[in-house]
């Protein structure tokens, strides 16, 4: 297992959880492809099936230094501080950014998922009778996702519990946007902006010494809704993680397929150039959800006019995408090569 040695190896792994944190936050992204093309997937995976019956045991026993050991824990725990510190920070400035500079968001993230089919299939050598059908596979499924239309908000505990279960999926699976499936079940706008704010104010009024929150019924049940879904998060970040290990274990190539496949896919989720839709009643007025906000339908996709700057300008954002990617692949490439090195 990976251990950061030093204090520049820890703020790198912090990095990557922010950059894994910020891509889950965002509709059509998977913070998955982060872990991937950098490098550390499998050592991600790997260190959450460790989380086991043996872990707990340790733990509960009093023993947390071996249990922080047994679990990787200097890996994990620096990784998934900048993932927590991202929700806070980084997708602030993305959701500032998505709603003024929409256009140049989604640019640039669809420039690093063509970047990532690219640097994750350009050394995958096992095109065969079963990884070609798999890889067909796995792009149907990630195009048949991107064309489903939202659901309804739903606050049921135990739909929200499923919905954390859900959601990690962007970080185990690389092209699966755990953020996207919470729009398709009605939920992102909750779990991922709402609830999250409720803790952000929450955390900050107890700062100055203000509890009156104890008093705010909404802004406690929304703090219960985010509770069961961080629930339903660790919960199917453990049990994935342990799927997912027997599967890149015994079927590698297979894997790699459905997941060039699905990524390939998910293009259609992240294409810059397209209309939100929303549902309207049978007057013709908007329906909204309990806070207010239109409720999207769908989106309607089209193709770009060239004559407009706007359009270059997003083509350029596609090529800084393109950029980031080559930059992060050059960067997992050397940093894999300078680890065999090391005693």
């Amino acid at each position: 297992m990976y251990q950061p040695r030093t204090i520049s190896d820890r703020i790198l792994l912090f990095i990557k959880g922010l950059a894994m944190g910020a891509a889950n936050k965002v509709p059509g992204v998977s913070g998955g492809i982060v872990a991937f093309v950098v490098g550390f997937y499998e050592e991600f995976i790997y260190s959450l099936q460790k989380i086991n019956l043996k872990a707990f045991k340790l733990l509960l026993g009093g023993r947390f230094r071996s249990f922080y050991r047994y679990v990787n824990g200097p890996f994990l725990s620096m990784l998934i501080l900048g993932m927590l510190f991202s929700y806070f920070s980084v997708s602030k400035v993305l959701d500032y950014f998505l709603e003024q500079k929409e256009l140049f968001v989604w640019a640039a993230f669809f420039g690093m998922i063509i970047g990532s089919i690219y640097f994750i299939s350009k050394d995958f050598e096992h095109w065969n009778k079963k990884t070609v059908p798999a890889g067909i596979l796995g792009l149907v499924i990630g195009i048949s996702i991107s064309f489903l239309s939202p659901a309804r908000e739903n606050d049921n505990l135990l739909f929200i519990f499923f919905c954390g279960i859900i959601s990690v999926s962007g970080m185990t699976l690389p092209g699966l946007s755990g953020s996207f499936i919470l729009i398709l079940l009605g939920n992102y706008v909750l779990l991922l902006v709402d609830s999250v704010n409720a803790l952000y104010d929450t955390l900050a009024e107890m700062l100055v010494g203000d509890f009156s929150f104890i008093r705010n019924l909404p802004r406690l049940r929304t703090l219960q809704i985010l509770a069961v879904f961080t629930a339903g998060s660790a919960a199917g970040l453990v049990t994935l993680s342990h799927l997912l290990g027997y599967v890149l274990k015994h079927y590698k190539h297979l894997t790699t397929a459905v997941i060039i496949g699905f990524i390939t896919g998910s293009l259609g989720v992240v294409w810059p150039w397209k209309r939100t839709i929303f549902l309207t009643g049978p007057d013709g007025e908007p329906l909204l959800d309990s806070n207010g906000d239109r409720i999207i339908a769908n989106y309607q996709r089209y193709l770009p006019d060239l004559g407009v700057s706007e359009n270059l300008w997003a083509l350029l954002f596609i090529g800084i995408g393109i950029g980031i990617l080559v930059l992060l692949e050059w960067y997992g490439k050397n940093r894999r090569l300078n680890l065999k090195k090391q005693p």
